[in-house]
């Protein structure tokens, strides 16, 4: 395994997993994680050559006119009513959308190279792979070298602040298959998505300027994916994501207030309750919160106090891989199409973990919240009025009703 300046595996990765780093034709990051013995002993390697004839990533172009324009950075702005910062990313409006009605593209560039195939443009060098990580190609943040990122003021005005959004997007390839599901990868290789998770938080926060580091998985047409193929990102920010500073501010009140952590005595609270809890091992509980908003809503926490994703053991992330299949293949059963045969499950997956420098970390706790739009087989929730104008969240069930569901879809008590 590459040795990296800040990422040390655990005696399972060091076996098991072998992390080969190389770059795009552009000048992107890319990452193999390899969990197939013949690459983990270096008996096979994988192809690091992208032969693809891009442009340096950073390079000027030419316009409509064939004027050469440098490349737009995306920038990002306060907004001074509740203190926001806004990324503005129109390089974005360009990115192949190959899910959906709004599809603009043919070809998977998620997909290992395909030899022959007329679509070439794919972003994985090697004809096959077990998991990948890469730079994202259309980012919402990126860090430019060189690049002045001292606040300006749009207008000149100083109510509105701009500056760079100097922060780095990931994509995370869980599989080959194209037209797999994440609930269907075996325990083995979300063990390896686990690795992922940890590898990339240690990694990117000794970068400069990264405030938060937030690995998320959106799945489903309706939750608005534009590529189908099991994956997921990571978002790195160069400030605190506005839920995340709602939650800080909590959960250090909290602790000002008791001394305790917010987060344990939540976890702590529903499990004596106990009514809520939709499963648990060794490491990990799942439950869902008492004031819950979405029609479908876990949260997941590790028993032992836990920072980072990079902070967790190797038997914790080998719980949390066995934990998260059971969760993707419940809330696949959670609603009844009338068949007995459940649904692929639109739903988002959000690590919640520590930010990286402020000093509020100390009183957090990471945890994992999975929620889903949809409200039964037919039907979406959708963010209306009071949800999307006001942030108040009026919900469709019961975090009790919701428990019960996943009580009649298995025990509560799984394997390690």
């Amino acid at each position: 395994m590459a040795d990296f300046a800040n990422y040390e595996p655990g005696a399972y990765a060091k076996e098991h997993i072998r992390i080969t780093p190389t770059t795009l034709a552009d000048g992107r990051d890319f990452f193999y994680l390899d969990d197939d013995p013949e690459y983990v002993s270096g008996k096979k390697t994988r192809e690091l050559k992208d032969p693809r004839p891009l442009d340096y990533r950073f390079a000027p172009h030419l316009d409509a006119d064939g004027n050469e324009v440098p490349y737009a950075a995306p920038q990002m702005r306060r907004d001074p009513l509740t203190g926001d910062w806004i990324p503005m990313a129109t390089a974005r409006m360009n990115r192949p959308i190959t899910a959906g009605p709004g599809a603009t593209a043919k070809g998977n560039p998620l997909a290992a190279r395909k030899p022959g195939d007329p679509y070439q443009d794919g972003e994985v060098p090697d004809t096959d792979y077990n998991v990948v990580v890469f730079e994202n190609r259309f980012p919402s943040m990126v860090r430019v070298p060189g690049e002045d990122d001292s606040v300006k003021f749009v207008n000149g005005n100083p109510l509105w602040e701009q500056k760079p959004a100097a922060g780095r997007c990931e994509v995370i390839c869980f599989d080959p298959n194209e037209n797999g599901l994440p609930a269907d990868l075996p325990v083995t290789r979300l063990r390896t998505v686990v690795e992922a998770w940890a590898f990339r938080t240690a990694e990117i926060s000794k970068m400069e300027g990264i405030e938060q580091i937030f690995p998320f998985e959106n799945h489903g047409q309706e939750i608005g994916v534009s590529l189908a193929h099991p994956h997921g990102q990571v978002y790195c920010y160069p400030f605190i994501a506005p839920k995340m500073e709602k939650e800080l501010q909590h959960t250090e009140a909290y602790h000002d207030k008791t001394g305790g952590n917010l987060l344990k005595d939540i976890m702590n609270a529903e499990i004596e309750a106990g009514e809520r809890i939709v499963m648990r091992n060794h490491s990990w509980v799942a439950y869902v919160p008492a004031a819950a908003r979405w029609p479908l809503e876990v949260h997941v926490a590790p028993v032992r106090d836990v920072l980072t994703l990079d902070q967790l053991d190797d038997q914790e992330r080998w719980d949390l891989a066995s934990m998260y299949s059971h969760l993707l293949k419940r809330g696949n059963a959670f609603f009844d199409k009338g068949d007995g045969k459940g649904m692929d499950l639109p739903y988002i997956a959000a690590w919640h973990q520590a930010p990286v420098r402020d000093p509020r970390r100390e009183n957090y706790r990471l945890n994992l919240q999975f929620f889903s739009f949809r409200r039964a087989a037919n039907k979406i929730k959708y963010l209306a009025g009071s949800e999307s104008g006001m942030a108040a969240w009026v919900s469709d069930t019961t975090p009790e009703l919701i428990a019960k569901r996943f009580h009649e879809l298995g025990d509560v008590d799984i394997a390690d």
